[in-house]
């Protein structure tokens, strides 16, 4: 029998699949904060004596989540996240614990050493004031990503230049108002048809007087030859530095590869996932929308044939030149050395029977 803290825990973790499956939340930097100040309460409310504790009920809880939302890549990373600040802050108040570290080489002794601790099952006092320390570190490093990024943009667009971007996405307009405070250039964007999100980034540029085009997803190539960089955001990033973006995103890239045109991807840390994608498992990768942007119901030839509207594309990571995340760039080719640094080997399975 669930005691009342359980059933509460339950009516949390319900209410906020179903927020997830009902869109409330459109947005990835909404998302992430969400998932965050759920598992910060989780934390605050479990009772837990040991890490192992902690660990095996905030895993229990996430594979729940990202079981009911494969599609969420977002969840999943944050949940990956946490699980790691609270391995770290428990491996760092053991080391300080048992040793006192001179301030001249502490340094070098932390780069040097080896983790040691794989049982966590020691009791350490303030552990929880140390991961909500940690926590509120974190969320102030989602809240100011697209601001952190934006600053790089001086570095990567220069005056008179014709950039190309796709759909709308937060980090790229951001991006491109802070380039544009200094620099004048012009934008072309792609419809991404048939949601044609690409409107509404047009419009908002258009109000802070960046000299932007909107054109059909059919053109593209044969502008391409015209374009000095194309600049895109994404949904996620794959381990293997391939991408999940804007549906048309593939495209684009083919026809960059084409001309020789550099392809800069702006993704926030919390984009970096640690799952591939699988050509057996297109289903967990990707969402269909309504094809009725695609074809008319009422034309007859409806009945005869299959229309799939994808919302997302693979892009693979020898089309992606530059990463810029709000800790700077990157090649692709080191994505694998972020996801080390991120998240810990052992919550890549969220199974609770892991350890």
């Amino acid at each position: 029998m669930l005691d009342v803290e359980g059933k509460t825990h339950e009516i949390l973790l319900d209410n906020y699949i179903s927020n997830l499956k009902r869109k409330k939340w459109e947005s990835n930097h909404v998302i992430a904060e969400k998932t965050v100040q759920l598992f910060r309460h989780f934390i605050d409310t479990i009772h837990w004596s040991t890490t192992i504790e902690l660990l095996n009920q905030l895993r229990e809880y996430g594979f729940r989540i990202t079981s009911a939302l494969p599609l969420q890549f977002i969840v999943g990373n944050i949940i990956r996240r946490i699980l790691n600040i609270v391995r770290e802050e428990y491996t760092a108040a053991r080391k300080s614990s048992e040793e006192e570290i001179d301030v001249q080489d502490s340094l070098h002794k932390i780069v040097t050493s080896e983790d040691d601790v794989d049982d966590y099952n020691s009791i350490v006092p303030e552990l929880k004031l140390s991961i909500f320390e940690h926590l509120d570190e974190f969320q102030i490093e989602i809240e100011s990503s697209n601001e952190d990024i934006s600053k790089q943009a001086l570095e990567h667009i220069h005056s008179n230049e014709i950039i190309l971007t796709v759909g709308q996405s937060s980090e790229v307009e951001m991006f491109l108002k802070e380039a544009a405070k200094d620099r004048t250039f012009e934008v072309f964007i792609t419809e991404c048809s048939p949601l044609n999100h690409g409107r509404q980034l047009a419009l908002n540029l258009s109000k802070h007087k960046i000299q932007s085009t909107l054109i059909p997803d059919s053109t593209m190539f044969g502008i391409m030859s015209r374009v000095n960089k194309v600049i895109i955001g994404v949904d996620s990033v794959m381990a293997n530095g391939g991408l999940r973006t804007f549906n048309g995103c593939h495209a684009v890239a083919l026809a960059a590869a084409h001309y020789s045109v550099p392809v800069i991807v702006l993704a926030p840390m919390y984009k970096l996932s640690s799952r591939y994608l699988c050509s057996y498992n297109q289903d967990a990768f990707n969402e269909f929308v309504s094809p009725a942007g695609v074809l008319n119901y009422s034309d007859s030839v409806v009945s005869k044939v299959d229309v799939y509207n994808p919302t997302y594309d693979y892009v693979p990571p020898e089309n992606v030149t530059l990463f810029i995340s709000n800790n700077g760039g990157h090649s692709p080719s080191y994505v694998y050395r972020l996801l080390s640094e991120i998240y810990h080997p052992h919550d890549y399975d969220l199974s609770v029977h892991n350890k």
